[in-house]
């Protein structure tokens, strides 16, 4: 699978290189350029003075950082992005590793991506992508799916629940065999983009989907827990034939032991006789 974040990441160092400044003595600078400049030519005066110039504003403070904008947060806090940065107001731009600033704030769950940029003489600008949850994922412990199949975050007390759930996968499984977990996850996917295009039956009705390495995915209805075989291909002609009896099986759901949609131009509906026998 893609970017499990199931264990934590090695602490990453300091996204500040490490120098140790030294007093100059811009005096006794000066009258050294001076001397070359005498000895070689005016022009060379000139460079010289302009990259003495550069070096004061450097050591001046002129490039120290004085605001740090975020954009395009939605979810996550501006301030939680700030710490996670580890920018010091007064830090030289120059002295900023961007790229491990990037790398430092994509180690938050909820941020797919980040970049950040200097914006001279003293701002930088940190943009991030998101992660949207699409489904939560049973690995023994509950985790956040996004739109490509990443598990992304560990669910907390106060999480939001109101997601499908895909079961079926174990953590043993998806540590020795990742390929083959992340084809699992991509059907299920698949599966779900095309029930939310339904109007009979799709996703709001569907509580889990589960993966059976014979049989593929089965999907249990919201109202009953009624399994519905949906096999491995073909989603949209089977959600076709389903759809076109669905009003008709609706106010049953709760008499039937399973729905299979793997035979070709039918749907077998199998009834609970236990549950028929129950209410009646």
């Amino acid at each position: 699978m893609k970017d499990l974040k199931l264990n934590k990441r090695k602490k990453l160092k300091s996204n500040r290189r490490k120098q140790e400044k030294q007093p100059r003595d811009w005096k006794q600078l000066f009258h050294r350029l001076l001397r070359i400049g005498n000895a070689s030519g005016r022009g060379f005066l000139l460079a010289s003075g302009a990259l003495l110039t550069v070096q004061m504003l450097l050591e001046s403070g002129y490039f120290g950082v004085k605001l740090v904008r975020v954009e395009q947060q939605v979810r996550v806090s501006e301030g939680d992005i700030l710490d996670a940065s580890d920018i010091k107001l007064g830090d030289s731009l120059f002295d900023l590793e961007l790229h491990m600033i990037g790398r430092k704030i994509e180690e938050h769950p909820w941020i797919a991506r980040a970049e950040v940029e200097r914006s001279f003489p003293d701002q930088v600008v940190i943009r991030v992508v998101e992660r949207q949850a699409r489904a939560i994922i049973d690995l023994d412990y509950l985790y956040y799916v996004d739109r490509q199949g990443v598990a992304f975050k560990m669910l907390e007390s106060g999480d939001e629940l109101d997601y499908p759930v895909i079961t079926g996968i174990d953590r043993q499984y998806l540590l020795d065999h990742p390929d083959q977990t992340q084809n699992s996850l991509d059907l299920a996917l698949s599966l779900m983009d095309q029930l939310e295009q339904r109007k009979l039956f799709n996703l709001d009705d569907v509580s889990e989907i589960h993966f059976d390495q014979q049989e593929g995915l089965i999907i249990y209805t919201r109202v009953g827990g009624v399994p519905v075989r949906m096999g491995k291909e073909n989603f949209y002609a089977k959600l076709d034939r389903f759809e076109a009896i669905y009003e008709d099986l609706e106010p049953r759901l709760l008499a039937l032991k399973y729905i299979d949609l793997n035979v070709t131009d039918r749907v077998i509906v199998k009834v609970d006789v236990k549950r028929t026998a129950g209410r009646s």
